[in-house]
């Protein structure tokens, strides 16, 4: 076998695993996030940047505000998730540079300087750490259903700082009742990889 993961723990995370779109109503608890982030935070980011940001939406209020800024189809599924976390990038992920990489003497001055290149480095570390995030929640039994559908400017503005960018949506559960949609095809090895 070419892989260490169990067959049992490849399921879990992979081969089994899909996006739930709809969910019972057992609730997910503070306890279970927090061992998620605990499992997740080790996973490699650019100079140990760690960009990602959480806001977990469990009030009511907060909820139908949320649920009025995604598209149609992810509105109702948003509204009888047991918890909905939004995800987002620290755009001044920089300030935390000389606590988690603080032997790079420098680092946070050098992307304070770059606006430009700090974006590109906050968003597409925090996109790893939304890949990260989605395993996390599968590896503790839940089921996660990421979503991009949304008003992105309007759940910036509801839910976030100017420091801060949505990157992905995620309800997250148990199952529910016809929770999976047929699984879609992938692309084979070799149309993906190629050697030179």
């Amino acid at each position: 076998m070419s892989l260490t993961l169990s067959p049992e723990a490849q399921a879990l995370l992979f081969r089994d695993a899909r996006t739930a779109n709809t969910f019972s109503d057992e609730p997910v608890t503070e306890e279970q996030v927090r061992a998620i982030y605990d499992l997740v935070k080790y996973a490699p980011t650019a100079m140990n940047g760690q960009p990602l940001r959480i806001v977990l939406v469990r009030s009511a209020e907060a909820r139908e505000r949320l649920v009025s800024l995604m598209a149609p189809g992810n509105q109702a599924k948003t509204a009888a998730a047991p918890l909905v976390a939004i995800l987002a990038a620290d755009l001044d992920f920089h300030e935390e540079l000389p606590k988690v990489f603080p032997h790079a003497a420098g680092a946070r001055e050098r992307f304070a300087a770059d606006e430009a290149s700090r974006a590109r480095t906050a968003t597409f570390n925090a996109a790893l750490q939304v890949g990260y995030f989605i395993l996390g929640v599968r590896a503790a039994g839940l089921a996660a259903g990421p979503m991009a559908g949304y008003d992105a400017d309007g759940i910036d503005k509801e839910f976030l700082d100017d420091a801060h960018t949505v990157m992905a949506v995620v309800n997250i559960g148990r199952p529910g009742e016809n929770a999976w949609f047929d699984r879609l095809p992938r692309l084979p090895y070799d149309e993906v990889v190629t050697t030179v």
